[in-house]
């Protein structure tokens, strides 16, 4: 038995990798990355926090990302602020493969926690 051709996938001219289309990641996608990258640095939240949400704008494959997160307080602040800001760029980066030449990290709120062992109320 001998295989027919048809001719037909012969006849097509090969298609240059740059022109057979084009990949594009929404933005919300962009951002639920970044909130997630964001929790994985700040952890659980506490009781009555919202939890991390992010605002991107795409353009032209660089993503400018505004993180809004919560912490707790006493805290190193500006510490937390700068491991989210490199965790959400690396995430991006790697997941999304999108240049990222800003990510704003705003602080909406502070929890307090109390010290641990430390008396509640009046004390005498």
């Amino acid at each position: 038995m001998t295989a027919v051709s048809t001719g037909t996938a012969d006849a097509r001219p090969a298609v240059a990798p740059g022109e057979r289309g084009a990949t594009r990641i929404a933005d919300r996608v962009v951002a639920k990355i970044a909130a997630r990258a964001a929790r994985e640095v700040i952890g659980p939240p506490p009781p009555d926090a919202a939890p991390p949400y992010a605002t991107v704008v795409v353009r032209h494959d660089a993503a400018r990302i505004r993180v809004h997160i919560e912490l707790d307080y006493p805290g190193d602040i500006g510490g937390r602020c700068g491991q989210v800001r490199r965790q959400v760029a690396d995430r991006v980066r790697t997941l999304a493969g999108m240049r990222v030449p800003e990510v704003v990290v705003q602080v909406e709120r502070l929890h307090l926690v109390p010290a641990f062992g430390a008396a509640r109320g009046r004390t005498r």
